[in-house]
Formats: C-alpha cells, structure tokens, sequence
C-alpha cells in the first residue's frame, strides 16, 4: 500500500467476557444511544456486527460473537479481525472461568484491551476489589503500573458509557488505523447463515472496498455480490475500510473465519470438528450422540466447539430442525438441540410421536449446561421399546406377550420395566420366542414372547426398554 493513499478508518472493536456479565446488554446501551430504540433490537442478530458514532463524528465498529469459541475459530483460520478488545466483567460478580479464557484469547491475539466493570449500579460494589482479581491475572491498569484502561459502566443507567467510547476513540488515534480503499481486498466473514434468499455472510473489511456486481472469495467459495446491506439493514452499493456488511451471492455458507479477497485460496486448517457418525457400534457406552442445529455458522461452531470430550455430534446444520433431524435422532438414538433455530409444528408433532426430545436455546451457555446434565447423570442408550400386550404363564415362569415399538430387541439385552413414567425394575432378556420358535432378537412392529431373568412383575400396558448402559 503507498502511504499517501491511506486513510484513517473505524476501529474494529470485539467484545468478550464471562456470560450474564452484560456482553450483550452493554452493546445495546452503546448501540441506543446513537440509534432510535426500535432500531436497536435486532441488529446483530441480522448482521452480527454494528457501526455507532460518538459526538466527535468518528465512527466504531463492534463485533457481536456468539462466544469465545467463536472467536477463536476466526483466529484458527489465520483471521486477523479486531484492533481492540472490551473484556466485559461484572463488578458484582468478579473474575470468573470465561473471564480468564477471553484474556488468554486476547492475548494470543495481540491486540490492546479496555475493561469494563459492569453493573455499576449495584449496591455495594467496589471497582477497587475487581482491579485486585484482575491484578491476579497480569492485569495492570493505568494509574497503577500498567497501561490497561478501566471504565466503570452501567447499561441501566448509562452511566460510564460516554467515556467507554471516548477511550475507544483514544486508542484508535494511537493505533493510527489505516486503510486503502482502492487496494487490494482484506476481509473476514464473522458470520454466515441460511436465510429465504440463500446463503449469506456477514463480513467486516480491513482494506480496500467491497462492491455489488464484483466476484470475491471467501478462502475457496467464489461469490458475485448480489446485494450489500450495513448494519441499519439498508441496501448500498460499497463497503469502505472499517465497515461491515451482509454480503448476498455465495452459493455455499462460508466458514465463519474465511478470509475474503478477490482471488481464491486454500482454508487454512482448523481444529478437526467431531465426525458425523450413525454407526452406533462406533460409540462407546458413555458417549452421548447429539444433533445440533443452529441459526447461524458462528454460533453452531461456537457450540461445536465448546462440547464435552464424551459427546458425539452425528450430525450439525445451519437452519430449522427439519423431520429429516427427528427421524436421524430416532436412528441414532441421539438428543436434538436447537439454537436459535426455528422448529414447525409438524416437526414438533413428529417429535412427540417418536419419542424424541427436541431441546431450543436462545442462550449457548445454558445449552451446554443441558448437555453437562446428561454426562453428569449417566447415559442410558435405549436401543428398542415394546409394549406389553399380554402375560401367560411358561415352564414354572412368566412369559411377556410384547410388541416392539422402536428399535430393535434382543437376547441378552438389559431390560428395564415401566409403568407410566415410574420404573419397576432391571431384568435380562433370556429368551425371546416368535411363534413359537427361539429368535436373537425381534424389530418394529413385530409380535413376541420375552422371559425375564430375574421375573418381573409386568402387566399389560407397561413398557419394557432394551437399554445399553
């Protein structure tokens, strides 16, 4: 780039930190004060990212991520991203697990950082007691040894706001930011998604400009911009330096990370996500098989990214849950959760029918608290169900005239009774007869004879499981 055709331009701004610390509504206070409110809600979910302009005229770019996973994802992918991080920590709250991992992404970053001490508000809270927990973490703020900024704020009064932003500018000025509008194109999808008009990405540029009708790259998926929309949601014709759009034309959702340009280029190699796998003869007896759907890439990568070692992802996609998800967890046995991610009735409907249990969140962490459940009780894999149809008596034992109603049952499975949702015992299937002859095991809809080794007190009505513990 030759000097005398760069420009300064927004600073691009990321902003981490541990969940119900205020991320989120910190933004939105940011984004009230120079937006009408009616136009706040809504902004990052459409394009994940939002422009404001303090009273100096100068304008700031703010990446909304899903999570830290997310934004480490773009920085796996060799994305250079943001110039300047907010690490978010609630004054009432204090240092916390995602509050150290959002510094250590920072750092591995490079880039400088402001803190902001949420919840000012609060009674009783001491700024003085968080600047010691951070201290604690190689922390060091201005006045006290070091370089770091500390601005106490309060999104429900406003109050510290004004001078938040005022840092932000400062540091912007010292880090003298440039762009070429008419060099080469430096770009990084920070989201991407499905919606009614297909594909779409939400890109921020670094250098140079972006233009509809022009062919781009997102690492090796080639795009003709179609249309461009900003942060407002408005139809326009370019992208400067500094600026986010959501970019309509791929024929593919592009990574979340991918570098864009106007030549193709190879992904960069990223952390491995789990395989796609039905084959439950794969999955050990403490893995947890999960299907999940999310409303857009970042977001589904986030979650993906921050599973538990024992769970399997047998299948992920951006967009609603389809009936094709139910029927694949009904096979495999597996759990559905959504994020996001619309679920029709019909598929509701079909859900409840199979007995399957489709999960919706709007927050990831408390999805991943779901998930953290289930480990923690122990997986029971339920591998076929009959219902009991009848009981006659055989060789000095009770023999169980049963239909299978899912999956598949067999000789030597483990055997579980329940009567409604009360469970009456664990037998061993030691003998499975159909029509009188010895089978190895019996599949839907298909009529049998089960004795239960220990007897069990079963009647008709009641449900027998084959489960693998």
């Amino acid at each position: 780039m030759e000097a005398n055709k760069l420009q300064s331009r927004s600073p691009i701004v990321v902003v981490l930190g541990h969940v119900d610390h205020g991320k989120t509504t910190l933004l939105d206070a940011i984004r009230k004060t120079n937006v009408a409110a009616r136009e706040a809600g809504g902004i990052t979910q459409a394009i994940g990212a939002s422009v404001i302009e303090t009273k100096e005229g100068k304008k700031i770019t703010f990446i909304d991520t899903p999570g830290h996973a997310a934004f480490g994802k773009m920085r796996s992918r060799g994305a250079k991203v943001a110039d300047i991080a907010i690490l978010v920590v609630a004054q009432d709250d204090g240092v916390q697990p995602q509050t150290k991992e959002a510094l250590e992404i920072i750092r591995e970053a490079g880039i400088p950082f402001i803190v902001a001490g949420t919840k000012a508000d609060v009674n009783g809270v001491n700024s003085e007691n968080l600047k010691g927990q951070l201290e604690k973490e190689q922390v060091f703020f201005e006045g006290r040894g070091g370089q770091v900024p500390f601005v106490s704020v309060s999104a429900k009064t406003n109050s510290g706001i004004t001078e938040l932003l005022e840092m932000l500018s400062l540091m912007s000025d010292v880090a003298e930011l440039k762009g070429d509008a008419g060099g080469n194109l430096e770009a990084v999808v920070i989201e991407s998604g499905k919606e009614k008009m297909g594909p779409t990405a939400s890109v921020v540029v670094r250098n140079g400009k972006l233009g509809v009708g022009e062919i781009i790259y997102a690492e090796e998926l080639e795009c003709k911009v179609r249309a461009l929309f900003d942060d407002k949601g408005k139809s326009v014709k370019e992208i400067l330096p500094g600026e986010p759009a959501r970019v309509i034309g791929f024929s593919v959702v592009p990574p979340v990370g991918a570098s864009v340009t106007r030549e193709p280029h190879k992904a960069t190699e990223v952390v491995k996500e789990k395989k796609n796998v039905f084959d439950l003869r794969r999955l050990h007896d403490d893995e947890i098989p999960v299907i999940i759907k999310a409303s857009n890439a970042g977001a589904l990568e986030a979650i993906i990214a921050s599973l538990p070692p024992k769970v399997v992802v047998v299948d992920s996609g951006v967009g609603e849950v389809t009936t094709s998800d139910v029927i694949n967890a009904k096979t495999g046995n597996a759990y559905v959760y959504s994020f996001e991610s619309k679920v029709a009735p019909e598929v509701i409907k079909l859900a409840e029918a199979e007995k399957i249990k489709v999960q919706k969140f709007d927050i990831i962490y408390e999805l991943l608290q779901s998930i953290e459940e289930i480990l923690k009780k122990g997986k029971v894999q339920i591998l076929g169900s009959a219902e009991v149809l009848a009981s006659f008596p055989f060789d000095n034992k009770k023999v169980a005239g049963c239909k299978v109603v899912n999956g598949r049952i067999s000789k030597g499975d483990t055997i579980i009774l329940k009567r409604g949702e009360k469970e009456l015992g664990t037998s061993r299937a030691i003998s499975i007869k159909k029509q009188k002859a010895e089978v190895p095991s019996v599949g839907q809809a298909e009529e049998f004879g089960v004795i239960l080794d220990p007897q069990l007190d079963f009647a008709k009505g009641d449900v027998i499981l084959s489960v693998a513990k």
